[in-house]
Order: C-alpha cells, then structure tokens, then sequence
C-alpha cells in the first residue's frame, strides 16, 4: 500500500516555535522529535546524514520552505518531522531563511512513496494562503489537521 502525507502526520512530531536559528540546530530539534519505538533508530547518525545530503545540495525552496531529507537505513517507514519558526532559520546560500521545515527520512525502498510524499508537501505550501495559515495555527494539532485538509484537496 502506498504511503500518503495524511499518514505520516503526527502532532507530536511537530515543533511549532523552534528555538534555533541555524540550520543544524534547527535539525537536531526536529529529529529529537523523530526518535522512539518504531521510529529513527540513530538520531546522531540520522542527523550526520541529513547534514551531509544539505550540503551537497540545500533544499531549502523558497517563499520560506524546506525538505530536508535523507535515504536511509535507519527508519522502517517515512517519517517526518516539522519544524516553524516565525524568525527564520538560516537554510541555504545568500541568507535565504526557512520558517517551515519539513524533514523527512526515507527507507531506501520506498523513492516512490517518498516522491509522491514530498510532492503533495511541496504542492501544500506552494500557495501563500496555505503558508500564512500554517504560520500562524496555534498549536501541533491544528498544524497537522490544516495539512490533512490540504491534502484531501489535492486528491
């Protein structure tokens, strides 16, 4: 069965003010929330090589957007991790600055899934609308429900 955003969703995997301002602390916080049961079995390691995918190529997207990710074998299934910060993490070359960060790590068998994933995310928050209601929900569950509306539309 295909993997859809709605399934990867989870409110306690959502850190609505993230305190860093740099990218690599901002990506630790994140994938503090990562770790557990069934979820990423290395955090340090798991954080080494979303870093070490950064900086072959930022994928930070504009308008304030970025997916971090990785291939792995440190996680059974996708899982994701979301980060906002209203100040901005500095992501990317000529100070660009992400305030919604979606990190995502994938097994190594499931591109596909991750692609069809990451799509529907980067289709999500390609409209302004979508990103200022994202920016200014107040807390985790409100953040994952607007998301799952979101991604009913794109159906």
């Amino acid at each position: 069965m295909a993997t859809v955003l709605a399934d990867l969703l989870n409110e306690n995997q959502v850190l609505l003010d993230l305190r860093a301002t740099a990218r690599d602390e901002a990506l630790r916080e994140i994938v503090a929330t990562m770790i557990g049961a069934d979820k990423v079995r290395d955090a340090e390691k798991f954080l080494a090589e979303v870093r070490a995918r950064e900086d072959v190529q930022t994928t930070y997207m504009g308008k304030g957007i970025a997916f971090p990710h990785t291939r792995t074998d440190l996680v059974e299934r996708i899982m994701l991790g979301i980060g906002r910060s209203h100040a901005g993490v500095h992501f990317g070359e000529n100070g660009k600055v992400a305030q919604l960060i979606f990190l995502i790590g994938v097994p190594q068998r499931m591109v596909t899934d991750y692609l069809v994933c990451v799509g529907a995310l980067a289709r999500l928050t390609s409209g302004e609308k979508m990103r200022d209601a994202l920016l200014g929900v107040a807390t985790p569950k409100e953040f994952v429900a607007l998301l799952r509306e979101g991604s009913l539309v794109l159906k």
